[in-house]
Parts: structure tokens; sequence; C-alpha cells
């Protein structure tokens, strides 16, 4: 009998595919996926159409287009005062996804402990086991997610080589302040660990917090490599256009890593980014101001219908607590109810821990159409 791989032999089709397949079983409108349903800026979109009729569409340099590394430099100095050389250290990938497995193969032996915050992406774990490494969870809990130092230094070890931040995070809609940054920051120095920080939603933060890059820290750039997303800044998920920057010495192992992963990006779609980043930053702060607004009215709407809202600090989406009520603990059995009777659906928290899950806790996305947020908020209600 022919095996998979153990990292890949237990795993099950992922809770977004579930959740979408039932909620096209049932006509629901489905705030589950995290991605935007409206296109992004017009004139970056026709710069890629214009580049893929006019331009080079041979393969283009593996660490990305000159342009792009460029504009990612300069994005990276002009928004957070992060000095970069274009061309040692920065990568351009094939979506952040990408970004994150050169840094985990490109780092991780088997036998390496790599620490990280649960609730967490679910590609972190798979990722690490594949490279041979051992994930350690940090469970962050609801309601404010605060991390807690004490259980960060158990989670410790002498194997332990490398910790991953995804700041803000995904699915706790958390930002991170300073002061917890710090001790992060201390123990990476302490243990001396390679810090991996998955920043995609950088710029959607709320309520006058801000993204602070953990680079940014004393003594922190030097071993901390930082992953952004032109799909995140510019409404356009599908284009996968995601980049790696940090010292030189670490991304010369990233570049490793990255030419037999994908080895590059479409040369039209890198224009376009690169245009974007140059040109488009208003549309950053619009963004936000837009993002923020439909925060607020997905709670609004969630609360008139009953719902315990959780803060949401950052990223595309809004936690709704079933504590107390009598689907405490089964998250994702309230997940299936409102979807097949009130046809809204939503992802269940419990998919994102390794074991042990909070399962009392959903997610809903809020980058939708103001008419599909409403649509969702009236079935809720009936």
């Amino acid at each position: 009998m022919i095996r998979a791989h153990e990292a890949y032999a237990e795993l099950g089709t992922t809770i977004f595919e579930v959740m979408s397949r039932l909620a096209e079983a049932n006509s629901a409108v489905n705030l589950g996926q995290g991605f935007p349903d409206e296109a992004g800026p017009r004139e970056i979109l026709e710069k890629a159409a214009d580049y893929l009729l006019t331009g080079s569409n041979q393969y283009p340099p593996m660490a990305g287009i000159v342009a792009l590394r460029k504009a990612i430099a300069a994005h990276e100095e002009r928004h957070w005062r992060l000095a970069r050389k274009w061309d040692e250290e920065v990568v351009v990938t094939s979506g952040a996804t990408e970004a994150l497995a050169a840094a985990i193969l490109g780092f991780i032996s088997p036998g390496d402990e790599v620490i990280v915050f649960e609730p967490s992406y679910d590609a972190y774990v798979p990722l690490i086991r594949r490279a041979g490494g051992e994930p350690v969870p940090v469970r962050l809990e609801a309601p404010d997610w605060e991390l807690n130092e004490k259980a960060l230094r158990h989670a410790l070890s002498a194997r332990t080589k490398a910790i991953i931040l995804n700041d803000p995070l995904n699915p706790a809609a958390k930002v991170f302040g300073l002061s917890e940054l710090r001790i992060i920051a201390d123990m990476c120095k302490e243990a001396n660990l390679i810090a991996i920080v998955d920043a995609v939603y950088e710029h959607l933060t709320y309520d006058n917090r801000a993204h602070i890059p953990l680079s940014s820290l004393p003594e922190m750039n030097e071993r901390t490599l930082k992953i952004g997303s032109a799909g995140k800044i510019f409404c356009v998920t599908g284009w996968k256009v995601g980049w790696i920057t940090g010292p030189a010495p670490l991304m010369k192992i990233i570049g490793k890593a990255h030419q037999f992963l994908t080895f590059t990006t479409p040369p039209n779609l890198q224009a376009a980014v690169a245009y974007g980043l140059d040109e488009w930053d208003p549309w950053l702060s619009g963004l936000k101001k837009i993002m923020a607004e439909k925060r607020d009215h997905l709670s609004a709407g969630l609360r008139a219908a009953g719902m315990k809202v959780l803060p949401a600090q950052g990223t595309y989406f809004v936690n709704v607590s079933i504590a107390g009520t009598k689907w405490e603990g089964r998250d994702a059995d309230y997940c299936r109810h409102i979807t097949e009777t009130n046809r809204v659906a939503a992802i269940p928290l419990s998919a994102f821990y390794m074991r042990d899950p909070e399962a009392s806790t959903i997610r809903f996305c809020f980058a939708k159409k103001y008419e599909v947020l409403d649509e969702a908020i009236r079935r809720l209600k009936a």
C-alpha cells in the first residue's frame, strides 16, 4: 500500500472547503471564506492586463522582477521604517503561504521545535511537520487573546528553533501590542530563535491601533523574516503575489528554498503590484476605513441577532462567542446549524487548534459587499 507522508496522511479536508460545500448545498450566504467579493483597484488590474499583452511572459528573475523588489523595499521603509536592500533582502513569492513554506523548509530540520500561537492559521502546523519539525502551541484565550508570558516561556525548550507570529492574528482578529512584542523579542534573543512574522494583514488594524513590526524592536532585525501579501493589500487574493523580507544572511537561505518551490511568479502580476505599491498609498488608508466600517456594520447586526461579538482589532474577521449557550463547546455543530437553518456560513475556531480546541467561538468574514452582509444579518435575525 502506498502511504502519504505522515504530515499529510492524517489531514482531512480543510474546514474552509467543508463549510463552502455546505454553504453551496444550502444556498447560504458564505461569510466563512476570508476574501473580499469586490474587485481591486481598476488601474492596477489594467496594469496587469496591459503587461500581459505588451511585456515579457517568460521566466522573470527567481527573486522577483526588479521593479517589484524595489517597490517592496520602498514600502517597508515608507510605512514601517525598515531599511531593506532590494537586491539582497527581498524575495517575491507566489503568495504568502509559499513564503511561509520557504521560511519553514529553509530553516527547520527534523527534531526542531517551532512555537505557534493558537488559534493559528491552518497552514503552519502541516508545513512545520512536513519539514520534520514539531509545532508547539501557545494558547491565547478569548475574549482578548492576550499573550501569557508564563505560557510562552513554558513552551520554550533546548530544541526550539523558531517562533511564528501572525500579526494581526487570523483567526482571532488580534493585534499584538508593544509589551507583548517585547516579551517575544526578549525570548528570541535569549534563546537565539528565528522569528517568522506573517504580517499579511499589516495594513488592516482598527481603532487607532498600529501594526508594530517585530523586526523594528532592538536587535530583532537580524533574526526576523517578515511576510507580506499583495492579495490582502489590494483585495486581489487570487493573484497569489507575496513576499518575504529580512537580513541578507537569512534571505540567502530563503532564496535557496524558494527556487525549488515555485521558482517565480507571473511577471504581469508582479509589475501591477509594483505599480500599486509605488502609486497607491491613498488606497491603503481608504481600505482601512472601509473595512472598519464593515466590521462595525456586521458586528452591530450580529448583536441585533442576539450574538455576543468579541473585539476585532484587525484582519477581515469578527468572532462571536457561544459560551453560556446550549451550543457551548460545539462550535462546529453550531456553524452547521446556522448554515442549514439560517443559511449563513461561518467558521468554527476549533479548526485552528492542534488539540483540545477552544470550541465556543465562531468566525465571520466582513470583507463583503454591504448587500451580502445585510442579507446575512437578516437571515440570522430570522
